[in-house]
């Protein structure tokens, strides 16, 4: 089998009642482009798989979990087994729209994106319970992490395969993709895209998504600014704790040559604490610089990631007198 132009990875999880028009639509959107469909689902406890089974063409495959990962799996998994020259990532719940494919694949050919975004211009969710914490989350992201994108929760986005399948997505880290492909020098862009009112099924979001969103910020802000340098977060914190606590004790020593009585004082309680502080820090930062450059070395992974390679040809040279 000659490798497809687009694999499309839609993760599903209890959408028995979606499947039918949810491939009908897929197959119809895609009828004059070269691709493949991988269906991950994700732990179902309906007959979402026997739906799969009955509808899916030669072109669709079905990953089957034995229980629930998550999202960030299901999607890591199709994305693993896509063949495509890009890879195309969508919601199985028929809010997200597949008809917008093929303008974002050919956007991405025509002006050399590595991904392109979607981003829901007339968004059909609930305010209060999803569209202002959207807003709240995204703003949050974009400000913090300087990679701006409007609609990190869209999960209708074409990529190039290559910056696909070597993310590294695990966890919950499936809302901050958009990072970790720029982490790889991914140029991108936002696109809009359709976005359609949940018919079947219920959304298997809620509030509580957002202290999960706010710990794999902190998460994700770490491995961009520090993931090859942790001594310098580490180390600089210790060092800065550390002689806090050199600078209380220092004080605390000379009210003692002059003869004043410092036990039981808090601040000398809080400069020990400090020095103690200082050098668990430092000495955190060493361990993770070491644990670092076996990531890289036992894996024989590389910090950088070349874009291309231009040789030039060999030419005669002319020397006019």
């Amino acid at each position: 089998m000659s490798q497809p132009k687009i694999s499309v990875v839609i993760t599903v999880y209890n959408e028995e009642e979606n499947i039918q028009p949810l491939l009908a639509q897929t197959y119809a959107a895609l009828e004059t482009i070269d691709y493949e469909i991988i269906l991950v689902e994700d732990g179902s406890t309906d007959a979402t798989v026997a739906e799969v089974k009955k509808y899916a063409n030669e072109r669709t495959k079905l990953i089957i979990f034995n229980k629930n990962y998550g999202q960030t799996t299901a999607l890591a998994a199709g994305i693993d087994k896509a063949k495509g020259e890009y890879i195309a990532t969508m919601d199985g719940d028929l809010q997200n729209d597949p008809t917008d494919i093929p303008a974002m694949l050919e956007k991405a050919e025509a002006e050399e994106w590595d991904v392109v975004a979607g981003r829901r211009a007339k968004r059909k969710d609930g305010f209060v319970l999803r569209k202002f914490p959207s807003k709240i989350a995204n703003w949050v992201i974009r400000n913090t992490t300087k990679v701006y994108l409007n609609d990190y929760g869209c999960t209708l986005r074409v990529y190039k395969a290559e910056i696909a399948q070597n993310m590294g997505l695990y966890g919950e880290l499936h809302r901050f993709i958009p990072v970790l492909a720029k982490q790889q020098g991914a140029k991108m862009t936002e696109v809009d895209v359709k976005h359609h009112p949940r018919i079947h099924g219920t959304s298997k979001y809620g509030l509580s998504r957002t202290f999960k969103v706010l710990a794999d910020l902190i998460l994700m802000l770490f491995f961009q600014k520090y993931f090859q340098r942790p001594i310098h977060l580490f180390g600089g914190l210790g060092l800065i704790s550390f002689f806090l606590g050199a600078l209380i004790n220092v004080y605390l020593l000379i009210l003692k040559i002059f003869g004043e009585d410092i036990w039981g004082r808090p601040i000398m309680i809080l400069g020990f604490i400090l020095i103690l502080g200082g050098i668990q820090l430092i000495t955190t930062g060493i361990i993770a610089e070491i644990i670092v450059r076996t990531y890289f070395e036992s894996q024989q992974k590389k910090t950088y990631t070349i874009r291309s390679v231009f040789e030039g040809e060999k030419q005669e040279l002319t020397i006019n007198n």
